[in-house]
């Protein structure tokens, strides 16, 4: 399975990807009455050049005109009342709870505007940052719409962020523990991510144990905590709901996988047993048969084609404390040899849909034992055992409905996938379990898989099996 990996650069002075992580420099906020020349704006230059222009207008004209001290006085008022007018700046105007993003403008005469409130700034302290000036108060982080005073701030797009809001919001977190995601050791934030579920999660989880569902794949989270079987394996809660148990529980599925079977023209007439049995059972009964080809590294299925004893399970076990599952029963089963297959065996505890997959693929061996195919290739059989498979999942995905396969008597397999309609996740683990067969990478199941697709897809399924039957080989 291609695991992926992805690395996010977390640099605080670069553009990546629209989102920019800027500075407002030290010299950008300042009080402009103590403001030296060296740290003067443009718009500082322009009131210099302007107070020298009327300074020097003012020495031509002392000589030729008297001004009135009544007049000094009226001017002077006006000056006062402008200027209290300026500091009487109003909180910045909103909209839906966000600041208005107006384009910063400026007056011939060299009026700053701020560019949240759309007001004179006036005298005073002032922000210049992302190409316009501003009141303090007006430069607001756009997630929690408070004013931005640190002296680092973060950029999404055209918005302003504190860095820790812009944190909180873009920052992946871990699925497994919710914790940030760590930067490597070249400040670099890298993580995995589940190819078909999207599930993100640190790198070191893939060595500190931490168990995955033996169904789905998703690695067990900290808040939520997987059913433990006894073999060691581990169910996800949602892969609990459909899954079954014991051999009882699974004999409607099989029949449902019979008349899908039938469906196609390809009945199996011979009675072959069905046994639901733990892995250890199936372990041994697989180094009991003398041929069979087996997908490692974990066996969930197998067809019999000899005589043996095997352990299968009798009763469906509840579940314990420490979410571990006891009270199992199980019995021996002798198997005999009527016909070329004698048993077929899936392992317990998969959900519905994935313990189907595995029985329309171990049918279809029985199907090609008892209609004599002899001498396939790995890859031929097991290649057209995997599309009856991805066949049936197909089926049962469009349909939307499954048969009642669970014992009502289970307090964890009351869902909906239980008695007929299929609920959203079940449909959703349905198509992973087909994800599963489409990108296998071994030769036998997968490059198998789409060389058998791809002729049932051109030729159609009975075409293709009697050319099977003839050459041994794929159309």
């Amino acid at each position: 399975m291609g695991w992926l990996n992805k690395i996010f650069k977390g640099s605080s002075h670069k553009i990546s990807e629209g989102q920019y992580h800027g500075k407002a420099a030290a010299d950008e906020i300042w009080n402009e009455p103590s403001s030296s020349l060296d740290v003067l704006s443009e718009y500082e230059n322009e009131d210099i050049d302007h107070a020298i222009a009327l300074s020097l207008s003012e020495e031509e004209h002392k000589k030729a005109k008297e001004i009135d001290n009544g007049s000094h006085l009226e001017e002077d008022e006006e000056l006062a009342r402008a200027l209290q007018e300026s500091l009487n700046v109003e909180s910045p105007p909103r909209e839906n709870g966000h600041i208005y993003q107006p384009m910063p403008f400026l007056f011939s005469s060299g009026v700053r505007i701020c560019a949240g409130c759309n007001t004179e700034i006036g005298h005073g302290r002032f922000l210049s940052c992302m190409g316009a000036v501003w009141h303090p108060e007006c430069f607001r982080c756009h997630a929690c719409n408070q004013p931005i005073s640190d002296y680092e701030f973060s950029m999404s797009g055209n918005y302003p962020y504190h860095k820790a809001c812009y944190k909180e919001q873009y920052h992946p977190k871990c699925d497994v523990c919710k914790q940030f995601i760590p930067t490597n050791m070249n400040g670099l934030i890298e993580y995995r991510a589940h190819p078909f579920w999207g599930q993100k999660y640190c790198p070191s989880h893939e060595v500190d144990g931490t168990p995955r569902c033996c169904s789905c794949e998703r690695m067990e989270s900290r808040d939520v905590r997987y059913v433990a079987l006894d073999d060691g394996r581990k169910l996800c809660l949602e892969c609990l709901d459909s899954s079954i148990m014991d051999t009882s529980e699974c004999q409607p599925l099989y029949l449902d996988i019979q008349e899908f079977y039938e469906g196609l023209n390809m009945k199996i007439e011979q009675q072959v047993p069905l046994l639901l049995v733990e892995r250890p059972a199936l372990n041994e009964a697989m180094e009991g048969e003398k041929h069979g080809h087996h997908h490692l590294p974990e066996t969930r299925g197998l067809c019999l084609s000899e005589e043996q004893t095997v352990s299968t399970i009798l009763r469906r076990p509840k579940i314990g404390a420490g979410n571990r599952f006891m009270d199992m029963i199980t019995e021996p089963y002798r198997l005999t040899r009527r016909c070329e297959v004698t048993a077929i065996l899936i392992l317990y505890g998969l959900p519905r849909l994935l313990t189907g997959s595995i029985l329309a693929h171990e049918m279809m061996h029985a199907w090609l034992r008892l209609k004599g195919y002899r001498s396939l290739s790995q890859e031929v059989e097991e290649g057209i055992c995997q599309v009856l498979a991805h066949m049936w999942l197909d089926s049962e995905i469009m349909s939307g409905s499954g048969s009642n396969v669970a014992s009502t008597s289970s307090s964890s397999s009351t869902g909906p996938s239980k008695k007929g309609a299929k609920s959203q996740f079940e449909r959703k683990l349905g198509e992973f379990f087909k994800h599963q067969i489409e990108s296998d990478t071994s030769s036998a199941y997968g490059d198998g898989f789409r060389a058998g697709n791809q002729a049932v897809l051109q030729f159609g399924l009975k075409r293709t099996l009697d050319h099977i039957r003839m050459t041994g080989s794929f159309p």
